[in-house]
């Protein structure tokens, strides 16, 4: 195996010439090391990412009578940056092997200054509905950061460690959603609730060190090309789409109900700012801590078992959430609630590697062995992370849009909450069907229709 070379002039980067993490001895070698390092910085730029897209989650709570924003107008406000982050995802992905995951890493960090600077310049009373609708559009750059880490990511690691990196990569991407929360909650207890732009001031700074370190320490691998014929391939295949229903009851809740917890606390039981802000950073904390240990999870036991038991765990939380909404039991809702966050990191971490194993057990399926089946399955399970990562961020439009209904009409969330629930139900009843039930194991729905022989169905059960 030829070690890995860096050409520091080529296409404007460090480029790495080759690479091959299904190999043991590269991996031992060189691999790891080199992969690790991409990693830690990768976590960093995605974490301030996801901390820029969240960020009109902790601004609305800064917005007092004197902005002239209603409820319904505030939740449309958080809902717009997950539209823009969930379209934003798609282009992302694809940036990684046009640019270089080193290169686009800079890029998408650097563009992040944009709706910070923005925002640090309309965040007062008198502006406009329609400014701030468009600032908060603005923030969805953050959401496509998630994107194009992940499909980097994935370039890097060995099948049999994906779970691991891609949960630890996403999960401490996603705590970038309590921190700016727990800043939020630190300037309205100190400075008050009349001074959002002390959060922004702390953003800017870090956005440059996140893209300087990126530039410093991250690396381009050169074999990584954009496939349009694996895009056309992951989108006529029926697994890209069962997946992203999936991902939208995991992640698509995860971000949703971030965006949406203080608004829903201050709207159903009446918490002030400050009070709403000390609860919200609770659960999106919880929920991206205990994402790579879904991962870890779906390593040792199988994505699918996990994310089945997952979605059973999420519809039980549902359960408590709407009987203490409609009970107005504040201390049993923040129970629930929390768990559903909990409950969404996990299944984050277990849904996302079963997308390379899904891909890797087609692969055995067509009778590919050795590298020919691990090029496969990376050409296609990258293909879908960027079509299904899109559709889940979706989720949370959804979810924003459904607490604003609900509230419009009843006053309450209780309908909403009535609405998650069935849709957990779906998704574990999907889980069960498609990869679980014997008649239908991994890997079943091949673009061929034809069935698995045995060897091919235990390889997918164990992968998946």
């Amino acid at each position: 195996m030829t070690a890995p070379t860096t050409t520091p002039a080529r296409r404007g980067g460090r480029w790495i010439e080759q690479w091959d993490p299904e190999d043991e001895t590269f991996w031992n070698e060189k691999g790891e090391k080199i992969a690790t390092r991409n990693l830690v910085f990768s976590i960093l730029s995605e974490h301030i990412g996801f901390s820029i897209w969240s960020l009109w989650s902790v601004m609305v709570l800064f917005m007092g009578p004197e902005y002239g924003v209603d409820p319904a107008g505030k939740f449309f406000l958080v809902a717009m940056p997950t539209l823009v982050g969930g379209i934003l995802r798609v282009p992302y992905t694809f940036a990684v092997a046009r640019f270089g995951g080193r290169n686009w890493t800079i890029v998408s960090a650097l563009l992040l200054l944009v709706p910070t600077v923005v925002a640090a310049v309309v965040m007062k009373p008198g502006t406009s509905y329609t400014t701030f609708m468009v600032v908060a559009a603005l923030t969805g750059v953050g959401g496509g950061n998630f994107a194009s880490s992940m499909t980097n990511i994935n370039s890097f690691y060995p099948l049999r460690k994906k779970g691991w990196a891609l949960g630890l990569n996403a999960g401490g991407g996603n705590i970038g959603v309590p921190v700016i929360q727990l800043i939020g909650l630190l300037v309205i207890g100190t400075a008050g609730a009349a001074h959002p732009r002390v959060v922004l001031g702390v953003y800017i700074p870090l956005i440059v060190v996140a893209a300087l370190l990126a530039a410093l320490f991250m690396d381009n691998l050169a074999p990584v090309r954009n496939d349009t014929g694996a895009v056309k391939e992951a989108a006529r295949d029926a697994h890209t789409w069962i997946m992203s229903l999936l991902y939208i009851g995991t992640f698509g809740s995860f971000i949703g109900y971030s965006f949406a917890f203080g608004l829903v606390l201050q709207n159903q039981f009446d918490r002030t700012p400050l009070q709403a802000a000390s609860f919200t950073f609770i659960g999106p904390l919880l929920g991206s801590l205990i994402r790579p240990v879904g991962g870890r999870l779906a390593d040792s036991y199988g994505g699918a078992r996990i994310t089945l038991w997952n979605f059973a765990a999420m519809s039980v939380a549902a359960v408590v959430v709407v009987y203490a909404s409609a009970q107005k039991s504040l201390t049993v809702f923040l129970v629930g609630f929390i768990a559903l966050f909990v409950f969404s990191g996990l299944g984050n971490g277990s849904t996302f590697k079963m997308i390379p194993g899904i891909f890797q057990a087609k692969a055995a399926a067509r009778g590919l062995t050795g590298e020919e089946a691990a090029t496969y399955g990376r050409r296609l399970s990258g293909a879908s992370m960027g079509l299904i990562g899109a559709v889940g961020a979706l989720g949370g439009l959804g979810i924003n849009l459904a607490f604003r209904q609900s509230f419009l009409n009843a006053h309450t969330g209780t309908p909403a909450f009535v609405s998650f629930l069935a849709f957990y139900a779906l998704c574990a009843a999907v889980t069960w069907a498609v990869y679980l039930r014997g008649a239908r194991p991994a890997g079943r729905i091949a673009a061929t229709g034809a069935a698995e022989p045995q060897g091919a169905r235990q390889a997918a059960y164990a992968d998946i």
